[in-house]
């Protein structure tokens, strides 16, 4: 995280979170039922969306199922048995437990895993790569879930009259442009509404579903699971590719415990038992029905085909208003995820800009704004057909899940300390339902899911390649690097002119003297009277405690060792830092201080064992990386920058 060193410190935080921590132990009943209508439109927004196309691809043209009685039950059935396995079993009543010190996703969990298996070798390495790849896999998922979303909302406006047809493709482009536009103010103040906006959606899709149960109630005989087994056993291989239709209804999973953070796990728990999982299943149940009742007739579209035709625009209304706020939580996530990444050595550092004085985790960050809004409209005009999105969706959705589900293996045996073999039982129930999925999906490949594996996979050879780079670039500067006692006794014995002033040289190693201050001390042969070495430690848990913010030791001839410590939720900022050291007792001036930065030029020719194309493109990776001065907050004036070359 440094300027100079390039390898993240990996400093062991003072003590290990709590698998079991929450935080938000003690809420006041009032308060938890707004967090947990809170947690509707940020949590589950993408998964309350769902019934907008779920069952419709079930039983589309590119799946060829006949809308029979025994079809429709079997699909049901399956819907039922994948959302309360998949969400009520494995996510809300499993994964939501394995938090790093509150937090989850999967970069979260990666850092949890991280911490635990740093003595192994091959085990450690191939699951802290699947978690990158499965981060990659979030990230593609991100770029198309808006863009089938929004599609599928304003699909509807043609169910009520043809006449909207040409318009379907230039309103959805346009709400997506004006989504992205408006990251930049923040979502403060349109986050206050998401919550009512989503409960009232979800209470519409529950009433709508009801309505239909009444008329059908035959349908509820899809919660026996034979119907699922038996949909298997009448359509054969046919019927088990149709999982990749029937995972279309826990897309979003994932956002249950990535944006545990925001609200605590009782709220999200709240949430869905009370309000998104029974409206969820009364809407796909009610769908069931209306197919049961009508046959094929209402195939096309049965979400739409539930409600009277007189309320078909406002229900086009309201779903798009869902749909926008599943995106911009989407989005919104997509945003924590790149931090993540750049503070645990995956990412270069990217703009990020925080949009509220209140609430830390809103940030916008303009280079994954602009990723998403290229890729979403370009998924729009590419495919033009929510159906056609979705045969290119869920590749991403299954691969997330059997990654996480390898992940919680490790969380179990290693953080909760389970045996061996109460935690392979029930890693194993979970890869049995996930894998299937994830097969069942194989064969979107050839249909546009390709898509997702290409950007995932480009997206893992981005982070693979920076945090290999940054690996690479450490170990040829540890070559030259003096241990700093040696340093200050030549120091003292040279009687080296000292000009009044601070100097701060920032460095991920305070023991040995940074490079930078060798080539200043080299060419200019003189030393500010105060030499801080200044080390920006991005720590394994998502916010450090103000308390550990810094550490300052007096080294003796005029020179400091400062160490501050910043969460992967947190961006590292110099004024801040500064602050803290005066908090201490060690008060210095930000506008009085010079700061002596390096520039590393890159050579390809060096012995490094990464292949020619890795090393140039971590090398454009570098160059086109934001400056330290402004992702540290560094006043401009008061950096001076001294270049070397490097051969990598």
């Amino acid at each position: 995280m440094s300027a100079e060193t390039p390898a993240p410190a990996h400093t062991p935080p003072a003590s290990p979170p709590s698998a079991h921590s929450q935080p938000h132990p003690h809420h006041p009943r009032s308060e938890l039922y707004a967090l947990a209508i809170g947690a509707l439109g940020v949590v589950y927004g993408d998964i309350g969306t769902s019934p907008l196309y779920s069952v419709k691809e079930c039983f589309s043209r590119h799946t060829g199922l006949p809308v029979t009685p025994e079809n429709v039950l079997g699909i049901i059935s399956l819907v039922f048995w994948t959302l309360t396995l998949i969400v009520s079993v494995k996510y809300v009543s499993f994964v939501l437990r394995a938090d790093n010190d509150g937090e989850g996703g999967m970069m979260s969990l990666m850092a949890l895993v991280k911490g635990k298996l740093a003595a192994t070798h091959i085990s450690s390495s191939l699951l802290l790569k699947m978690a990158i790849f499965g981060t990659s896999l979030l990230l593609s998922e991100g770029m198309i879930t808006p863009a089938i979303s929004v599609l599928s909302a304003i699909e509807g406006l043609e169910i009520a009259t043809p006449v909207f047809r040409p318009f379907i493709l230039p309103l959805t482009i346009g709400i997506l442009l004006a989504l992205f536009l408006i990251q930049k103010r923040g979502t403060g103040s349109v986050a206050r509404i998401f919550g009512p906006i989503m409960l009232a959606w979800f209470w519409t899709i529950g009433l709508l579903g009801l309505v239909w149960v009444i008329r059908s109630p035959a349908i509820l005989e899809a919660i026996n699971p034979w119907h699922a087994l038996n949909h298997f056993l009448r359509n054969g291989f046919h019927g088990f590719l149709l999982l990749g239709s029937v995972v279309l209804c826990v897309t979003g999973a994932e956002a249950l415990y990535a944006d545990m953070g925001h609200f605590g796990r009782k709220p999200i728990v709240i949430a869905w038992y009370w309000f998104a999982y029974p409206c969820l299943l009364l809407n796909y149940f009610g769908q069931g029905a209306l197919l049961l009742v009508h046959g094929g007739q209402f195939q096309d579209n049965p979400f739409y085909s539930l409600a009277p035709q007189v309320l078909v625009i406002p229900l086009v209304l309201l779903s798009t208003a869902a749909t926008i706020i599943a995106s911009q939580a989407l989005i919104s996530g997509a945003f924590s995820l790149a931090q993540q990444a750049m503070h645990l050595g995956y990412s270069p550092r990217l703009t990020v800009r925080h949009t509220s004085s209140q609430a830390h985790g809103q940030i916008f960050v303009p280079e994954i704004n602009i990723l998403l809004m290229v890729a979403c409209v370009a998924f729009v005009l590419v495919f033009r057909e929510s159906s056609n999105l979705a045969a290119a969706y869920g590749f991403a959705v299954t691969g997330t899940m059997v990654i996480t589900s390898l992940l919680l293996y490790r969380v179990m045996v290693d953080t909760w300390n389970w045996p061996r073999y109460k935690a392979l039982l029930l890693s194993g129930l979970f890869l049995a339902v996930d894998l299937p999925f994830l097969a069942a999906n194989i064969g979107k490949i050839f249909h546009g899911g390709w898509v997702p594996c290409l950007v995932g996979s480009f997206l893992y050879i981005l982070m693979s390649t920076w945090n290999k780079g940054r690996r690479a670039l450490s170990y040829e500067l540890q070559k030259s690097l003096l241990p700093v006692d040696g340093f200050l006794k030549e120091v003292a014995e040279a009687g080296i002119l000292r000009v009044k002033g601070t100097a701060v040289f920032m460095t991920s190693n305070v023991n040995v003297v940074p490079p930078v201050l060798l080539h200043h001390f080299k060419h200019n042969h003189i030393l500010h009277e105060r030499v801080i070495f200044l080390s920006i430690i991005s720590e394994h848990i998502p916010e450090v405690p103000h308390e550990r913010r810094i550490e300052i030791r007096d080294m003796g001839h005029g020179f400091w060792k400062m160490v501050a410590r910043f969460g992967f939720m947190e961006t590292p900022s110099v004024p801040e830092i500064f602050r803290a050291a005066g908090e201490t007792g060690h008060p210095a001036k930000l506008l009085d201080t010079s700061f002596f930065l390096g520039r590393e030029s890159l050579l390809l020719t060096g012995q490094s064992d990464m292949p020619h194309w890795r090393k140039w493109l971590f090398r454009f990776m570098s160059r086109n990386a934001r400056e330290a001065t402004a992702f540290f907050g560094i006043p401009p004036t008061r950096v001076l920058e001294l270049g070397c070359q490097i051969e990598l």
